[in-house]
This record gives structure tokens, sequence and C-alpha cells, in this order.
């Protein structure tokens, strides 16, 4: 700029060209400014000086382009601090200009980059108002215009604010699909990934409800954000979207820091919506440490509600209104029922666009205010309306991921329904209540899908695999490889958010109906609320309730079992090391049998079980408990999953696939063995066991056996592997199979272990299997040795071939050697 006002603009053939300069050069820098955390009313101050030098430019063309930059910048400013309406009306004046220059000249492709980005701009600012149909028609106009002119990068840019309209209104698959081809193109341009685009990646995840997933895709974001020491108002966006991460994830000291950190970083900037939603985070993380504590203090309800009204109307409308539910929670907590109807008749009902997380706290609040008042029934009326809102959210997703993490949501309805029902003692009401409220992804009927882009992905991913086991045997560095595959498989998990797709749901299984199957069957399915642990067991016609104690207990000892048993999973352990963590085994078996068994006797008697576990309780291994020797059990994640399991078809066809994958013990000879049983069988064992050559096998087959190291992958469920020939088999590819095999059997390490999200929604490589049409899944839960998996395998397959169901074959099998062969039967038995 100094150089611009050493300049004599009076001099001859000068004027023109310094003023245009000019007028360019401070709109880009109090772009620029604001973009770096400068003031927006400075900035502001700045755009209103420099656009009175617009009357002093002659070029009628060369004043509409200057003018539309001026006023697209000024209408930015605007939406920096969220007044997005008077922003639309100078995004308006802006196109207009723009359109005017662009009639002017014969060739309208170098003009088109402002143009689209001044539409795209407007299109953003409409979905905030929440104006969808103004949204979609500027969006999709700017769309087609970049694809009549191919214009690549402008492509991408759209693609951003399309994802963000759709995530709007509640389609969180079109949303990541979107933002991931927008990140394709600007990768194959070879342009950086811009951090809004990975900010708006998390906000779905958030609205998915995979705070988890979320959590690390923002912890990366961040990381590189720090490394470029920004201070730009992503990085306020960052910690804001972090904060809420860690919030649905229940770290409150997390959620707290970051969201002080962002608060205090829009202050500088006046976005008045971000420093609103920053407070409401701080202020839920306070609330939910006071209503867990019991110890409420004094001054919380005032500041709940001196945040509500210190917030501009209507525009802050929704974020008053959580501020005040807030208030409200507390207040029941306190026992004041009438203060907290009067500030509930304040709430607004929710409109279209709401978001779930409102529509779930505003029902929290009338559920529990129902319950100060001592109508439990009004309550849970609440509490069913809201699920049911939830499902219809559920309904809209697409990968197993998406369709499980948002019971998230609705975690704090569930456990409220659970509470009232135990208080009532009413067996019958908590088995609908608890099926009403877990494991919702596996009512869905399946639908094969393959993405051909995640297909690619999942390939390179296998092929920079063999490339670094090659370089290590040849003494290679693989650092680079090493990063590489890295990048590829964090690409394969975020299409594998989106690119699956669930049929119709099923209807939530009834008592009579799951008495009526199970016949001379028993049920047990275990619930908690708080660390209390009961069960409800359904034998006989009947259905009782059961208590069992402290859940934190059960889990320990769950948790200490496992670790045992992995202990003595090698298949040659000295003496003295397998008699001490034997004794210890034995000693949890036996804790765990004394809690949970023994107090259902009287009402199970001998029957065969049907365990549908909660929480820590998926990790138990049955047929290690003394009382469960030799009974068959199956283990399922809902009595709707057993049903759907037990009701399904067998296919026509008698295929028996076995396969073996690489680095198992050679002398065992277990495929052999089983060969013995299925002589018909195909038998996929050394380089013949491809991934593409087991998958084409295994699709529709009656029995596949899989004799392969596999590991769970506990940060993405479904990238649970199995390794063969060529690489890693994922669970996802398994589970996108037309028809996969009615039964399967691993013979490999905690493949039957699950990622247990909150409403017992679980995820691994077997529940992946199960709720992707396979009947029964046979796994193990912990490590298994290959000589003890050999022998138990061979065990097992001779019960079947004996005409034995999978659920008494295996039950039979594990007795042999309880403690080194900890497998469990999924699905029906």
């Amino acid at each position: 700029m100094a150089v611009l006002d050493s300049v004599d603009p009076g001099a001859e053939g000068v004027r023109a060209e310094w003023l245009a300069a000019r007028i360019r050069l401070t709109n880009s820098l109090v772009a620029l400014g604001t973009e770096t955390g400068g003031e927006v009313t400075a900035g502001l101050a700045e755009l209103d000086e420099v656009r009175l030098l617009l009357g002093e430019v002659g070029d009628p063309r060369l004043r509409a382009e200057l003018s539309g930059a001026i006023d697209h910048n000024y209408g930015l400013l605007l939406m920096a601090v969220g007044r997005n309406e008077d922003g639309v009306a100078y995004f308006d004046a802006s196109i207009e200009h723009k359109e005017f220059a662009l009639a002017s000249v014969p060739d309208p492709v170098p003009l088109l980059d402002p143009y689209l980005g001044t539409m795209i701009t407007r299109g953003l600012a409409y979905t905030r108002l929440g104006d969808v149909r103004k949204a979609r028609v500027d969006l999709s106009h700017a769309m087609d215009i970049a694809e009549k002119y191919e214009l690549r990068l402008q492509a991408a840019d759209v693609r951003r604010p399309l994802g963000s309209l759709e995530l709007r209104v509640g389609d969180v698959p079109a949303a990541l699909r979107l933002y991931e081809e927008s990140e394709r193109i600007y990768r194959a341009l070879d342009v950086e990934v811009h951090p809004l685009l990975r900010l708006d990646q998390a906000q779905a995840l958030l609205a998915a409800g995979l705070a988890d997933e979320a959590g690390r895709h923002l912890d990366e974001v961040l990381e590189v954000m720090h490394e470029q020491t920004s201070t730009t108002r992503e990085l306020g966006y960052a910690e804001l979207y972090r904060a809420s991460a860690a919030l649905m994830s229940d770290d409150l000291e997390l959620a707290r820091g970051y969201a002080a950190s962002a608060r205090r970083r829009m202050l500088r900037w006046g976005c008045q919506t971000c420093v609103a939603n920053a407070t409401i985070i701080g202020l839920r993380a306070d609330v939910r440490d006071a209503l867990r504590a019991n110890e409420i203090p004094p001054t919380l309800t005032a500041r709940a509600l001196r945040a509500a009204n210190g917030m501009p109307m209507p525009r802050l409308a929704d974020q008053a209104a959580l501020a005040r539910m807030l208030a409200i929670r507390v207040e029941l907590r306190k026992g004041n029922r009438k203060r907290a109807g009067e500030l509930l008749a304040r709430i607004p009902r929710p409109g279209r666009l709401t978001t779930v997380d409102y529509r779930m706290l505003r029902r929290l609040c009338r559920a529990e205010l129902a319950v100060a008042e001592g109508d439990k029934s009004k309550a849970l009326a609440e509490i069913r309306a809201g699920l049911t809102e939830l499902d219809r959210v559920r309904d809209r997703m697409g990968g197993l991921e998406l369709v499980s993490g948002t019971a998230l949501h609705g975690r704090e309805l569930a456990d409220l329904a659970v509470k009232i029902v135990l208080e009532r003692a009413d067996a019958a009401r908590l088995f609908g209540w608890t099926e009403r409220t877990r494991a919702q992804s596996y009512r869905y009927e399946p639908v094969a899908a393959t993405d051909p882009d995640l297909a690619e992905r999942v390939g390179e991913v296998r092929g920079l695999d063999q490339a670094i086991h090659q370089a290590q045997h040849d003494g290679h560095p693989t650092a680079a490889l090493r990063a590489k595959h890295a990048e590829r498989l964090r690409e394969a998990h975020r299409l594998g958010w989106h690119t699956g797709r669930w049929g119709r749901p099923r209807p939530v299984a009834g008592l009579a109906e799951v008495g009526g199957e199970l016949g001379e069957r028993a049920l047990v399915s275990f619930a908690s609320s708080g660390d209390e642990l009961v069960a409800v067991v359904v034998a006989g016609g009947r259905s009782e309730l059961v208590r069992l104690g402290s859940a934190a207990r059960a889990a320990e000892s769950a948790r200490m079992l496992n670790i045992d048993l992995d202990a003595l999973a090698p298949d040659r352990l000295p003496v003295p090391l397998v008699q001490s963590v034997l004794a210890s085994a034995r000693k949890q078996s036996e804790r765990l049998d004394a809690q949970l068994i023994r107090p259902l006797d009287e009402l199970i008697g001998e029957r065969s079980l049907v365990v549908v576990p909660t929480g820590s309780l998926y990790a138990v291994p049955w047929g290690v408990l003394p009382a469960l020797r030799s009974r068959p059990v199956v283990v399922a994640p809902s009595a709707t999953a057993w049903l759907g399991a037990e009701r399904s078809r067998m296919p026509r066809a008698r295929k028996v696939v076995l396969v073996r994958g690489p680095g198992l013990v050679g002398s065992r000879g277990e495929l052999d063995k089983l060969a013995t049983h299925y002589r018909t069988a195909r038998a996929l064992t050394g380089q013949a066991a491809t991934v593409k050559s087991v998958l084409a096998a295994l699709d529709g087959a009656k029995l596949a056996h899989i004799a392969a190291h596999g590991a769970h992958e506990p940060e993405n469920a479904l990238f649970s592997r199995l390794e063969l020939a060529d690489g890693a088999l994922f669970a996802h590819e398994m589970a996108g199979l037309a028809q996969p095999p009615s039964q399967v059997v691993f013979a490999a390490c905690e493949l039957a272990l699950n990622r247990i999200r909150p409403g017992d929604e679980v995820l691994g490589f077997a529940s992946a299997l199960l709720a992707s049409g396979s009947r029964t899944v046979i796994a193990p839960l912990s490590r298994v040795g290959d000589e003890a998996a050999a022998a138990a395998m061979d065990d097992y397959h001779r019960g079947l071939a004996e005409g034995a169901g999978p659920a008494t074959a295996l039950a039979k099998t594990i007795a042999v050697d309880p403690f080194r062969r900890p497998f469990v039967c999924l699905g029906a038995g």
C-alpha cells in the first residue's frame, strides 16, 4: 500500500490503474486481516472507505468487477459475525455486478472464478439461514457452471457447501460423500485440502454420533494447524468441534478446555453464534458433572439463564433454548418442579431443521419433569417419542458405523427409561425397553453394496502391506511406505463411513414372539442402570427380573479373565506359568459364574441359553463359566437380532469353503482333518488364499471355515482383519458380499471382540457379518494358540458332521479344554 501511495495518481494514464490497484489491494488486505483474527468492524470501515473510490472508475465493466469484489467481502465479513441475512443482500449485489461484467466480455471463463465464489458463499449463507430451497438453487447452479466449463477446482469448492446443506437436512451419508469427492479432486489437482473441509467432515461425524472418530479426525487437523502456527478462525472452529466430540465422549475436562480456548478466539473476531456454542459446551460439561455428583453449585442455574438471556434473538434462539434446558435439568435435581415447568414452557418446539441434539435434550427435559411430577407413564411416552424421532434419523444413515453411532444421541433417554422400569421391577416392560433401545443397527435388512472407490483404496492398502513386508525382507527403508499406507487406510476409513446401505428396518421383537421361538431354551437379557446389573430371564412362557449386584464388579472380573486367557494362549508355556495363570483364570470364571449364572439356576434349569449381554459382558467367554460347561449358549446383540438370525433361511447351496492363511503352524494339518468331514469342500491354502479368491468362494456358502491370523481393530471395527496370502481381508469386505456365508467359523484370534457403543451397539468382524445376513458366527474372544485352535476346530466340525447344531457342537468342544478354547457362538445356534 505504501508503494501505491507513493505513486502520483494524477499522472496521465496512471489514474485508472492506480484506482483499480488500490481497490483490489485494500479489498484483499481486509479479507486477509479478518481471516487472521483482525477486527471485522475495522474491515467493514475500510471497505466503506475504498467504496468511495468506485465513482472515479470510468470503465463500466471494471467498475462492476470491482464493486462485485467489495460487496462479496462485505457480505463475507457480515457472515463471519453471524449476520447471514445482511450478508445475503451484499451477495445479491455482488452477483448482479459480476453478471454485468460477464455479459461484457466475449470469454467468460477468466471471470467465472469470483462469480462462482459468490454464488457458493450465498448458498452457504442460505443454508445457515435454513432456506434449503434457495441454498440448493445457488449451489446446484454453481455446480452446473463448474462442470460445464470443466473448472475442476471450483467443482471441488462447491461440493463442500453442498455437503453442509445435506448435513443441515439430516442426510449425513450424502454430506460425507460430497466432502470425500471434494477432497479427492483437490488431491488429484495437487491442491492443499482446505481446513474447513476437514472441519465439515468432523461436524458430519458428530451429527452421526461418531464422537471418537470425530475426535481422532480433529486431533489430526489441530496438529497440522498448530504446526502452521495458525491463528485463523478455522482454528477456533476446530477447537469448538473438538470440544463437542470430547463432550459426547464424556471427557468433560477436555471439553471444557477446548471450549474455553475456542470461546476466547471467537470473541476476537466477534462471532456471537460461535461464542454461544462454546459457552453451551462449557455449561453442559458443568451440568453433567453436577448431576452425576448430585452436588449442585448454587450459581449454576443463574449462569445458564444469564447465558440464555444474553443471546441475541431470534438469531440465537436455539442456543438460548439449549441453555434454558440445562437450567431446567438443574432445577429438577434441586427439586424446583414449578420453576422447571415455567422454563420448559418457554422452550420452542423443534422445526424442520432443528438438530437431533436439541430434539433429544428437549424430550429428556420433558421426561425428567414428568418423573419429578410422579407421572412415569408420561415420562416413558416422551422417551418413546424421542427414540422414534431418533429412528427417523438412523433410517437415513449409510454405513454400519453411522447406523450404530446415532444411539449416542439417545443415550440419556434410554438410560432414563431403563431406570424407570427397573424401579417398577417389571420384567416384561424392562425386556421391551431394552429391546427398544439396544443394538438397533441389527434391525435393518442388509443390502449388498460395493463402492469402487473404497475397493480401490483397500486394494492400495493391501498392495502397500506387501511392499512394506518386501522392503523389510530386503533391508530397505519403510518410513515412506508406512506413511502412505497410513494415509490410504485413513481414506478407506472415511469412505467406509458412508458407502454402506441398509434396507428396511425390521420391527422390534415382542416378548411373546421371542418366548414362542425359544421353545425349550431360555433367554437371558442383561441390562444395567448406574452400577446395578440385572437380568431378564425368559423361559417356559414366563419372564422374571433378577438383580445381580455391581455392574462394575462383573466388568472387572470379565477384564481380568480375558487377560488370563490371553496369557494362556501360546502353545508351549512353562508348566509353572500355566498353573499360576490357570488358577487366576479359574478364580475369575468362578466369580462371574457366582454373580451372573448361579442366581438364575431356578429359572433356567438345564436349558440351552440365548444370552444378550450388555457393555463389558460382551467380553465374557460363556463356555468357560463352570455352570455353563457343556451347555449350548448362543450370544446375540439383542433378542430382535437373535430372532432374525434364527428365522433366516438356510441357503440351498451346500457349498463348504475351507481357508487357511499364512504364518500358521505348518505341521498341524488342520484343513486336511476338516476335509475328511467335508469331502466336497473347496480348500484355499497357501498362495491360492488371496482376498479376491476367498471372497468369491465365500459368497453364497453354507459354511466357511477360516484358519488365519486375525486382529480386532478398536479404532474402526469394520477394519478388523484376517491375514491372507496377499494381505488383509477386512470385515466390511465380507459384510459386503451379496450372500454372506450362513455359518462362518473363525479359527483366528479376537474376532468375536466388539467395540461397544452407547445403546449396546456392537461393532466388530463377527458382528458385521451378523448384521449383513450371516446366521451364525463362531469365533474366539481372545487369543488362541495355533495347536489349541486346530484341536478345537477338529472337535467342533466332528460334532457338526454328527448332526449337532453349532451351539451344541461348540459347547462340547469348549468343555474339553475351556481356558484354551475361548470361542463363542454368535447369532443363532
